[in-house]
């Protein structure tokens, strides 16, 4: 078996997940704060082309690349958002981030190969890193700090076996957005950036900068699934500098062949037809967003930086716990509340908590008077 399998890590928030869904079955009444994914119904106009697409044939096969009316959108989509060229033909359409995450880290990295990425950060970067038998290197990432990366220490930690630094925003789980100030220096390492954007469309202080505005030497991952609520189509893309085009192509050949036909038609008709719904669904997440940061800050969490972007808050709970996991479980077994411990996200997540607010008002409004009852009941909420 390959080695490099035991030292990979659960996705904890999966385990809180599975473990939550448990109890649903036994019948309590689980309320979800732990998962990053849209509560929303996927829009009108992206299901009806969903369903047309279905309806007409559209069944077969696509260009390995992907739909050249979609990654023409997607162009064009750069183009009005970011005022950036890019060539239809260095877009691979794919089965959701993850794969394009697969793939252009085996475009990248042999065996031994170092990748740079944040701690805190997606705890599956490491993952994809490892599986393809290089090693992942942290770089620390400080609250106190807003969580930004300091070029400086990154520096200090590339080496000749460096072949890549993973960067992420609106990031993942701090809900962090980078600096102006931050990209401009990373694009000036001798490294390619691989800059995960899944998360944009989702800010709500700002404005989401691609990395694509600072070099047209980076490589780009994002999809439909969050901005869109798009997670079950299964579809997002990865953009590349030209001369590796044809590598990733055979890639994706190989391994996934193409992304869905019906899902690949859905999103021309997302990035045609979906930015009301995308306005209004960015609207009720800011609500959420407003009234969960005072909640917990009222309990007695400590936010050092309210988040930007995303749907999360990255909660310091260490005044309530020293262990991040057993928390986390104790509250969805005692509170029926799931939340995900911060040390997923990496050793420095250890003592924080994250919270998504990817779920109604309603509900979170309920789970908050759980855990405030929750603190209180097992005497861990200081009296002030």
């Amino acid at each position: 078996m390959n080695r490099n399998l035991d030292r990979m890590t659960p996705f904890i928030v999966m385990d809180v997940l599975e473990r939550a869904n448990e109890l649903q079955r036994e019948g309590a009444d689980i309320i979800h704060l732990e998962v990053g994914e849209p509560d929303f119904d996927v829009p009108p106009c992206i299901s009806k082309a969903a369903m047309d697409a279905q309806l007409e044939g559209s069944t077969h096969y696509t260009h390995s690349l992907g739909n050249f009316s979609l990654r023409e959108s997607i162009s064009e989509f750069y183009s009005s958002e970011y005022g950036v060229v890019i060539d239809p033909n260095c877009i691979v359409v794919t089965s959701g981030s993850s794969p394009a995450i697969l793939m252009v880290l085996m475009l990248l990295c042999e065996k031994g190969d170092e990748v740079i990425m944040s701690n805190p950060g997606y705890p599956c970067y490491r993952n994809f890193v490892l599986a393809c038998q290089a090693e992942p290197v942290t770089v620390q990432l400080h609250a106190e700090c807003d969580f930004q990366f300091d070029v400086n220490e990154i520096k200090q930690i590339i080496t000749d076996k460096t072949r890549a630094i993973i960067v992420n925003s609106p990031m993942n789980p701090t809900g962090t957005l980078i600096n102006d100030s931050v990209f401009e220096q990373l694009v000036q390492l001798d490294v390619p950036i691989i800059s995960d954007e899944i998360y944009h469309g989702l800010v709500y202080d700002g404005k989401a900068r691609s990395i694509l505005e600072f070099s047209n030497k980076a490589f780009v991952i994002s999809g439909f699934s969050k901005r869109f609520a798009m997670t079950g189509l299964r579809l997002g893309y990865l953009i590349a500098p030209k001369e590796y085009m044809r590598s990733l192509q055979i890639l994706q050949q190989n391994l996934f062949i193409c992304a869905p036909s019906t899902a690949q038609n859905a999103g021309i008709a997302a990035l045609k037809s979906a930015q009301f719904d995308v306005v209004r669904m960015r609207e009720i997440y800011n609500d959420r967003r407003v009234y969960l940061i005072n909640r917990l800050k009222a309990i007695g969490f400590e936010i050092y930086t309210e988040p930007r972007g995303a749907f999360y808050v990255f909660c310091d709970a260490r005044k309530f716990t020293s262990n991040s996991y057993q928390f986390a479980f104790d509250v969805l077994e005692k509170a029926h509340v799931g939340i995900t411990p911060g040390i997923d996200f990496g050793s420095a997540g250890e003592g924080f908590i994250r919270f998504s607010y990817a779920n109604s008002i309603e509900n979170i409004r309920i789970a908050m008077d759980r855990l405030e009852k929750f603190l209180h009941s097992n005497s861990i909420v200081n009296a002030d």
